[in-house]
């Protein structure tokens, strides 16, 4: 389908929620997924954790509360986009399947695209572009999630993609193709 047609195929802007293990690969995701939205013509933005940590959620720490508020944040943000007409690409770790379950809640069943970025805990730590998972290892870092803190695979996501096995571009185009099927 050309790129035209899927801004074309779709009205009601949607949230994907990528979630997944630090390192891997939510945010390359996230950034590759919105240059394609955007050269279909569709508005849309995206919601980083990193990035939402250092503005919006800049008081909350890592403790399940703190997490929990931290997605509750950021889906009442994309809810409110999508009623504006953005398309929202999200990239937090999120991982307990309750705050997931919240999120879709928020943001609502139909517009709430869960994308499982499932990367094996052994390719993030080797990864590790931020030197979480050294730092957690040596005891420096308490509740890393996939070290300290546990991460709960998604039950029922729209997708399943690791990165160390599906390219980039091939990933973006199976998320463009669930936009296809809405």
């Amino acid at each position: 389908m050309a790129a035209s047609t899927i801004a074309t195929a779709t009205s009601t802007p949607a949230t994907f929620w990528m979630t997944g293990l630090p390192g891997s690969g939510k945010s390359t995701l996230a950034t590759a997924l919105t240059k394609q939205l955007l050269a279909t013509g569709l508005r849309c933005c995206v919601l980083d954790g990193d990035v939402m940590r250092q503005g919006l959620c800049r008081d909350l720490g890592f403790s399940a509360a703190d997490r929990r508020e931290n997605i509750r944040r950021v889906a009442e943000v994309a809810r409110l986009l999508n009623d504006a007409g953005v398309f929202v690409v999200s990239a937090l770790i999120s991982p307990a399947q309750e705050d997931r379950t919240m999120a879709k809640e928020i943001i609502g069943h139909r517009d709430f695209i869960e994308v499982h970025v499932a990367t094996p805990l052994a390719v993030c730590e080797a990864r590790d572009p931020k030197g979480l998972y050294k730092r957690a290892r040596r005891g420096e870092l308490a509740n890393l999630t996939g070290v300290g803190s546990v991460y709960e695979i998604p039950l029922a996501p729209a997708l399943a993609i690791n990165t160390d096995e599906v390219a980039i571009e091939a990933a973006v185009a199976l998320m463009l193709g669930v936009i296809r099927m809405r």
